[in-house]
């Protein structure tokens, strides 16, 4: 029999906006009681973001601490996965391009990664992509990623290698070959955003023929590709990830009223194809994850 499906959760992100949908996760609080919420419909890992309290993306310390103490002081158990994407954006300025325009978060390394040395979580996300989002251009460069990857392996946390073309895994390959990450590696193939991997069936047949043999991987698409990658991701032997970061709608023209709506459509789904639904303890087997320990602040 195979492996069951991890589904992982991501709840809130950093692109999706209140004005998009009024169901979006916001406060510590209500960023925590989605994730308890998405794990009871059947995900395994949530994938994190926090925000301020108007909304706005954050990378605050303080935020992703009171997210993560509430989950852990749940019955409920679940894999948290936290970001670190954020702090790699650059919006370049209209009069010039090499002057930084508002809106722009690029950091240095060490601040992306300061709440997963502080927090340790059991998975954190690692974005291989340097590539145009939106209105800025999202730069990761190699010895940026070097300096993150090392702070995360100390820190005892499994990266989740987020690859968006197929130059990422050339790159991933890259770091691997160099011992800067550890084998078997967690793979998550972002499909559907735009200038990147597009969101068919060949797409992701080529992307993940390139990855490690061996390798953990999951797959999504975004928007309106959620649910149909969802399933080709299934059928090529992958795990799954849905949630409002990613796309909003239930169903054409209505509104997904929660991240677990979006779940429980995932389960039904998985479930009518055959498979079966991994639980946590399930999906830290299959990741080979040792459940993480509260660090001392």
């Amino acid at each position: 029999m195979p492996d069951p499906t991890i589904i992982t959760c991501a709840v809130t992100g950093n692109i999706t906006s209140p004005s998009q949908t009024p169901f979006l996760p916001i406060t510590p609080e209500q960023i925590a009681d989605a994730c308890l919420d998405a794990v009871r419909a059947g995900a395994a890992i949530v994938h994190i973001h926090v925000r301020h309290p108007d909304g706005r993306p954050s990378m605050e310390l303080e935020h992703y601490m009171e997210v993560v103490q509430r989950l852990r002081a749940a019955d409920e158990d679940v894999i948290i996965n936290l970001t670190t994407g954020p702090g790699g954006r650059f919006i370049p300025s209209d009069d010039d391009p090499s002057i930084a325009a508002p809106g722009t978060t690029l950091t240095r390394p060490e601040r992306r990664v300061e709440h997963i040395v502080a927090l340790r979580p059991e998975i954190c996300s690692l974005d291989l992509n340097t590539m145009y989002s939106g209105s800025s251009v999202v730069i990761n460069t190699p010895r940026n990623l070097a300096v993150m990857s090392d702070l995360i392996r100390e820190a005892g946390v499994l990266p989740e290698l987020e690859v968006f073309d197929t130059g990422d895994i050339q790159l991933a390959n890259h770091f691997i070959q160099e011992g800067r990450l550890d084998v078997p590696a967690l793979f998550q193939i972002v499909l559907g955003i735009r200038y990147g991997a597009i969101a068919t069936p060949e797409t992701l047949h080529y992307m993940k023929s390139l990855l490690p043999a061996g390798s953990n991987w999951a797959a999504f698409g975004v928007g309106r590709w959620e649910f149909p990658m969802l399933a080709q991701a299934w059928l090529l032997g992958g795990h799954v990830r849905v949630g409002l970061e990613d796309n909003i709608y239930l169903e054409k023209g209505v509104l997904a009223e929660s991240n677990t709506v979006l779940v429980k459509k995932a389960v039904r789904i998985l479930k009518e194809l055959g498979g079966t639904i991994a639980t946590p303890g399930e999906a830290r087997e299959i990741l080979g994850l040792k459940k993480q320990l509260p660090k001392a602040i």
